[in-house]
């Protein structure tokens, strides 16, 4: 990111000085998602081991705001430590009471979830023996109505949005600007990515490629690093094929959301605001709580359906549900006017600088 970031005219400082390099696999990346004693595990880890050397940078800086990702702990933390205005950057939906009930899973679940938040605690004391005031893992995973903060979505698909505080503001997916065209050869271009962490889903894709094989579809296949690309190649290669498929690694999603008419998803926060900015209803096959979250919103604004099960003939179906009812493309619309509507960066560098002013005046007072 150091280009990018300099390029905006700003100071890039590298964290490569702390050591706090965990060396997470892909595996551990899923277990993030799935056990919250884990992941807070690795954040007060991370939040500890630059304690010392970002507490004494940030002093020597005196800033008037500090802006971190709300799962940037230490960036939260440290505010408070030095008593400097703090804005909370939310990638995801913003966190409450109320938006949590969008998150409800099974009794299972909601055990296993308790049973998390008491292992917790152990790490909840560390931070509190460093002298971070901090009460409890509520404190980490929600977002509250004191804190100024800055969420990439509109109101309109933030669920529960009229429960959070004037201090929120709503400016709508970061989408990035992109200069590749992807060439759409056929009437419909399907688009398949699971993302970049949970994507070990050979069997998955191998369903897909037979769910369209007899299609007239573009078939659009964006399969990660974790499954040999090259099984999947000859997988398609021996089939006696209608379809045009294209098995890659990586693509241009910006490039290929542009053009697609489905879009097969994890449902990834960013995926999903990518598809719904370009107009592209979804099938959702969920992996984690979060993206069960994002998946349950999307359907209850009807711009998606879910898969239940992953099976040639369930996908099948899914598509051409999607496909042939408007219903689902004209609520993608709906949801893509919402983000329109919003203030985009220019309200989110607003909302920073009304903070920092605020402090500065303060300051000189």
């Amino acid at each position: 990111m150091r280009k990018k970031i300099e390029s905006t005219g700003a100071e890039y400082i590298s964290c490569d000085d702390y050591d706090f390099e965990q060396k997470l696999t892909p595996a551990d990346g899923k277990r993030i998602a799935e056990d919250m004693s884990f992941a807070i595990e690795i954040l007060v880890n991370s939040t500890l081991a630059m304690d010392d050397a970002l507490l004494e940078q940030i002093k020597q800086w005196n800033p008037d705001c500090i802006v971190a990702d709300s799962m940037a702990l230490w960036g939260k933390l440290i505010a408070k430590k030095l008593n400097i205005p703090f804005v909370s950057s939310t990638t995801t939906f913003a966190f409450n009471k109320d938006s949590a009930k969008v998150m409800q899973g099974s009794l299972k679940d909601l055990v296993k979830v308790l049973i998390q938040m008491v292992k917790a605690k152990k790490h909840i004391k560390r931070l509190q023996e460093n002298g971070y005031d901090i009460k409890n893992v509520i404190e980490i995973i929600q977002n509250d109505n004191d804190t100024n903060t800055i969420v990439y979505t509109s109101p309109e698909f933030q669920p529960y949005s009229d429960t959070f505080s004037d201090k929120y503001v709503f400016v709508g997916p970061s989408i990035r600007p992109t200069n590749n065209v992807f060439e759409k050869t056929r009437e419909k271009l399907v688009y398949i990515s699971m993302g970049t962490v949970n994507n070990d889903m050979t069997i998955f894709y191998k369903n897909c490629i037979d769910a369209f094989k007899d299609s007239n579809y573009q078939v659009v296949l964006s399969v990660g690093s974790q499954v040999d690309i090259k099984h999947l190649e000859e997988y398609v290669t021996k089939l006696e094929s209608t379809a045009q498929f294209h098995v890659l690694t990586w693509v241009d999603q910006i490039a290929v959301l542009e053009k697609a008419d489905v879009f097969i998803t994890h449902c990834g926060m960013n995926s999903v605001s990518e598809a719904l900015y370009f107009k592209v209803p979804l099938v959702m096959y969920p992996q984690t709580n979060e993206q069960k979250g994002v998946a349950f919103r999307i359907n209850e604004l009807g711009a998606g359906i879910y898969l239940i099960r992953d099976s040639v003939s369930d996908i099948q179906m899914a598509v051409k549900e999607l496909l042939q009812r408007v219903e689902y493309k004209k609520q993608a619309n709906e949801i893509s006017v919402s983000f329109s509507k919003c203030g985009g960066s220019r309200a989110a560098a607003e909302k920073i600088l009304d903070i920092a002013l605020d402090n500065k005046l303060r300051y000189v007072k």
